[in-house]
C-alpha cells in the first residue's frame, strides 16, 4: 500500500513538473529541443495520413452501408469478434416483393410477367451489391482499418515516449545550467548523457516507424485499386442486367397498350379524318399474319427526326429494324402507332425500333 502511495505521488510531481516545463515553453522561458525539419515533415505526413484515412475509411463505410443502425450493428459484431449475420439487400428484397406480387396477380398476365422479369433483375442487382461490399470491404476498409488500428497506435506510442524523453533532455539541460558546485555540475553532466542518448534512441525508432508511412501509402494504393476495380465490375454488371431488362420488357409494348385500350371507350366517330387515311393504311397490317410490313410504311412529310442509339437492339422479327449503340438514325411516328415505338430508318433499312432504345436530337 505504501508502495501504491509513493507511486502515487511520484506520478502526480512528474505530472505536475511536465505542466510547469509545457507552460515554460510557451512562454519561452525555458529551453526546448527542436527536431529537424526531415522529422518533423515525417510527423507532419504521418499526422495527416491518420487524419484521411479515417476521413475515407469512414466515408467509405455510409457508402457502402448508408444505415446507421446496421452501421452500428456491424460494430459491435466486429468488436465482439462474432461473425456478422448476412443481409439481405434492399434490391433482393424487391425483387422479392415483385414476385410474390405476381403470384397474386396472375403469372400468366401481362403485369405478372413484367413484375417477374423486373422482379428478377432487381434480385440479380442486389447480389451484384452484396458481392461488391463484401469484396470492398475485405480489399479496402480492412487495410484502412489495420492501419489505424495497428501501426497508427504504435506510432502514436512511440510519439508519446519521445516526447517524455525530449522532456527529460530539456530538464536535464536546465539542471546543468543551474548548478554552481563541481559535484552538481558532474551529476548534472552526467544524467544530461544519458538523457540525450535515451533521447536519439527513442528519435531513430520513431523515425523508422514514421518512414515506414511510405509502405502504408504504397499498399493503400493498391487496395484503392481493387476497391476502384470492383466498383468498376459492379456498375458493369448493373447496367448489363438493366440492358437486358430493357431488351425483355421491348417486346411487351403492344400488350400494355392493347389493355389501355381495352378499357378506353371508343370515339363517338370511328371514321378517322381523310386526311390521315393514307397514313392509317401505312401502319396497317398485313391481311395474311397481321403484322406490319415496313416496306410498305410511308414516311410523312413533315416530322421526321434524328436519333443516336443508346443500346445494341436485335430485331425480334421482320418488322423491327437492329440497332447498334451510337449509331446515327431516322426516325418518325405514324398516327395509330405503339406510342413506345417509332419507325426507324437507316439507308434502305426500314423497321420498329423501341422509343427506350434512342435519344431523340431533333
Amino acid at each position: 500500500m505504501d508502495f501504491n502511495v509513493k507511486k502515487l505521488a511520484s506520478d502526480a510531481g512528474v505530472f505536475f513538473t511536465r505542466a510547469v516545463q509545457f507552460t515554460e515553453e510557451k512562454l519561452g522561458a525555458a529551453e526546448k529541443t527542436e527536431l529537424d525539419a526531415h522529422f518533423e515533415n515525417l510527423l507532419s505526413r504521418a499526422d495527416y495520413t491518420k487524419n484521411w484515412t479515417e476521413k475515407i475509411l469512414r466515408q467509405t463505410e455510409v457508402l457502402l452501408q448508408p444505415n446507421p443502425s446496421a452501421r452500428v450493428e456491424e460494430f459491435l459484431y466486429e468488436k465482439l469478434d462474432r461473425k456478422i449475420p448476412s443481409r439481405v439487400t434492399n434490391g433482393e428484397l424487391l425483387g422479392q416483393y415483385m414476385t410474390e406480387a405476381a403470384n397474386d396477380y396472375g403469372p400468366s398476365s401481362p403485369y405478372g410477367q413484367t413484375l417477374i422479369k423486373v422482379g428478377e433483375t432487381q434480385k440479380r442487382l442486389g447480389i451484384a451489391e452484396r458481392d461488391f461490399i463484401h469484396s470492398s470491404s475485405i480489399n479496402f476498409l480492412t487495410p484502412l482499418r489495420n492501419f489505424l488500428e495497428g501501426d497508427w497506435r504504435t506510432i502514436s506510442k512511440e510519439r508519446r515516449i519521445l516526447q517524455n524523453r525530449r522532456l527529460d533532455l530539456d530538464a536535464c539541460k536546465a539542471r546543468l545550467k543551474k548548478a554552481k558546485a563541481a559535484e552538481a555540475k558532474a551529476a548534472a553532466e552526467h544524467e544530461l548523457r544519458v538523457a540525450q542518448t535515451e533521447f536519439d534512441r527513442q528519435a531513430e525508432v520513431t523515425r523508422l516507424l514514421l518512414e515506414g508511412i511510405s509502405s502504408t501509402h504504397v499498399n493503400h494504393l493498391r487496395c484503392l485499386h481493387e476497391f476502384a476495380e470492383a466498383q468498376a465490375t459492379y456498375y458493369a454488371q448493373c447496367y448489363q442486367y438493366m440492358v437486358d431488362l430493357q431488351k425483355q420488357l421491348g417486346r411487351f409494348p403492344s400488350t400494355f397498350v392493347g389493355n389501355a385500350e381495352a378499357v378506353v371507350p371508343p370515339p363517338i366517330s370511328t371514321s378517322p379524318p381523310a386526311a390521315t387515311l393514307p397514313l392509317l393504311q401505312a401502319v396497317s397490317p398485313n391481311p395474311a399474319d397481321g403484322t406490319m410490313n415496313p416496306a410498305e410504311v410511308k414516311p410523312p412529310a413533315s416530322g421526321t427526326r434524328k436519333a443516336r442509339v443508346l443500346y445494341d437492339y436485335e430485331a425480334a422479327d421482320s418488322t423491327e429494324l437492329a440497332l447498334m449503340a451510337d449509331e446515327l438514325i431516322t426516325v418518325y411516328s405514324l398516327p395509330g402507332m405503339d406510342p413506345d415505338w417509332l419507325i426507324g430508318e437507316r439507308g434502305n433499312q426500314k423497321g420498329k425500333v423501341p422509343v427506350t432504345y434512342l435519344e431523340l436530337l431533333s
